[in-house]
């Protein structure tokens, strides 16, 4: 009995539906990772009653606050202005709703508080210097 279909064909064809998995893996990992079940615009352009909530809270003994803002630099980077001890923490919400700020750079948080809150543990009680946004 003889077959029509090659080896190379075979595995062709199973090369290509692991890499179809393996999409669909990272896809759904992705989704998951945001926490986010709505399609929600989180550019800090679109409504502001959907925003992460505001904060004054004193953590290992720095003041931390968060709140949101409708203007200025800020606005444009998620719509919300946090202070360490008064001093400014810049911070920017991604494309999927995470947050980062200059001190954790490389981490990323479902919530202002959570990252200002690593912000304040990466410090290490040292001064936070504010950055010159020309």
């Amino acid at each position: 009995m003889s077959s029509n279909v090659s080896r190379r064909v075979v595995l062709r064809g199973t090369a290509a539906a692991a890499a179809g998995v393996a999409l669909l893996a990272a896809g759904a990992q992705a989704a998951d990772h945001t926490g986010h079940t709505t399609t929600e615009d989180h550019t800090g352009h679109g409504g502001h009653g959907s925003g992460p909530a505001a904060f004054d809270e004193v953590y290992k003994g720095r003041r931390i606050v968060g709140k949101p803002v409708t203007g200025g630099h800020e606005a444009h980077h998620g719509g919300f202005a946090v202070t360490v001890d008064g001093k400014e923490l810049h911070v920017m919400q991604n494309a999927d709703g995470s947050w980062i700020s200059v001190v954790n750079h490389y981490q990323i948080f479902d919530q202002p508080l959570a990252l200002t809150r690593a912000a304040v543990d990466a410090l290490r009680g040292a001064t936070l210097v504010p950055i010159a946004m020309n």
